[in-house]
């Protein structure tokens, strides 16, 4: 294979790019970006929005940066893409980009319902925009309480914003952790000066500052309205040419590649969706999957026609850390709705296991303000098959988490 070219230049992308030339392979690297910077972290715009106003440079943060590119296009964004059996063409806003092969990397972008007039966080220019705004004394009103909704809501009071938060679930974090566990979570509103309310979804919002009309009709008035309603992959730009899921995914196989592309053609990051032998069906943009999906991707296109064995499947497990309203959240696995839940309670934090129902099977775990936990955790789901723990012993915060296991 002579040539590749990476769409998108966020951690996926450029660990691609690093995985190619990590591999030995010197034909020529051309990436392709849409936001004119290097590539940076996205974790701390909202972590981190007061407390570091430059971008996270992914060359400083993990050694990772284009250097080994040929091309480097970081203000070109892709409009298409189309595959044959001797390559792939990209477009551009400025023409196209010939390759053998491709791997997508474009990341995710923020849901805006229509006629809502508020911002969204995604990237480095809308965390400055943000922090810009939001002086000492400014009403912001944070439409959704989940993990970006939370963490901002959490830095700007901090930072002598006044803060509402609205979220359309019972509890925070509700949609992804289910509501007895989100309720856990709703102390710390208060404590951290945040106004929550809760059952009741935002009906309109004329802003970025402005009001907000509830569903039960109730009014709030704001100086910024920043929606954090959850995001989807951005595959846009990739029209009828790929198989895209019903959520915005691209699909793709263990090994990352897309089906029907003659071997052409790797998906990455916040736009795919891969199943996992033991998480079910997963999307790539959590923590690990960017960090170390790039690289089995990368090999298989680069190697996988050629003699000598591929890489084993790399299976990595669905991660989320957060930092919000004073508590160091890590969540690990993939919880399912219909899974049982054992409460670890610490002195000054909590752990949330969850069961396949009915057996001893570890499907997901969530440390709060509990790092031994989480360190635990990580350790459990290193292996190939999921973790069989003993619930009783698992329940009792004495007993070391690694220690309850079964087999």
């Amino acid at each position: 294979m002579r040539s590749l070219v990476i769409v998108g230049a966020g951690l996926a992308g450029a660990r691609a790019a690093q995985a190619a030339r990590a591999l030995g392979w010197t034909g020529h690297l051309t990436v392709i970006g849409a936001e004119g910077l290097a590539p940076y972290d996205r974790p701390p715009l909202s972590k981190e929005l007061f407390t570091r106003t430059t971008p996270a440079w992914l060359h400083d943060e993990l050694g990772t940066d284009l250097a080994g590119a040929d091309d480097v296009r970081l203000a070109e964004p892709a409009t298409g893409i189309s595959t044959h059996q001797g390559g792939v063409r990209v477009r551009t806003v400025r023409g196209v980009v010939d390759a053998d092969a491709a791997v997508l990397a474009t990341g995710s972008t923020p849901v805006l319902p229509s006629r809502w007039h508020a911002r969204t966080l995604r990237t480095a220019g809308d965390a400055t925009a943000l922090r810009t705004a939001l002086v000492p004394g400014s009403r912001l009103v944070v439409i959704g309480a989940g993990w970006i909704g939370a963490e901002v809501a959490g830095a700007a009071a901090a930072a002598g914003a006044e803060v509402t938060v609205v979220e359309a679930n019972d509890a925070p974090l509700a949609a992804v952790l289910g509501a007895e566990v989100g309720e856990r979570t709703r102390p710390w509103y208060a404590a951290a000066g945040v106004r929550l309310l809760t059952g009741s979804p935002a009906a309109s919002v004329d802003g970025p500052g402005g009001r907000v009309r509830l569903a039960d009709g109730t009014v709030l008035d704001a100086d910024v309205v920043l929606a954090a309603v959850g995001s989807r992959p951005d595959s846009g730009w990739l029209a009828l040419s790929l198989p895209i899921a019903h959520d915005g995914a691209v699909v793709v196989d263990e090994r990352w590649q897309v089906p029907g592309t003659h071997g052409r053609v790797a998906a990455v990051g916040d736009l795919a969706r891969r199943p996992s032998p033991r998480h079910g069906s997963t999307h790539g943009g959590h923590w690990d999957a960017a960090l170390r999906g790039p690289a089995l991707a990368v090999r298989t296109l680069l190697l996988g026609a050629e003699t000598g064995p591929l890489a084993p499947v790399d299976d990595p497990v669905p991660y989320v850390f957060s930092t919000q309203l004073g508590h160091d959240l890590g969540l690990l696995g993939n919880p399912g709705p219909q899974d049982a839940l054992v409460l670890r309670a610490g002195e000054t934090g909590w752990t949330t296991l969850w069961f396949r129902q009915g057996t001893s099977v570890l499907t997901a775990v969530l440390g709060v303000d509990m790092p031994r936990d989480v360190a635990a955790a990580r350790h459990l789901f290193a292996g190939s098959s999921l973790p069989l723990l003993d619930r009783r012993l698992a329940a009792d915060v004495s007993v070391p988490l690694r220690s309850a296991t079964t087999g």
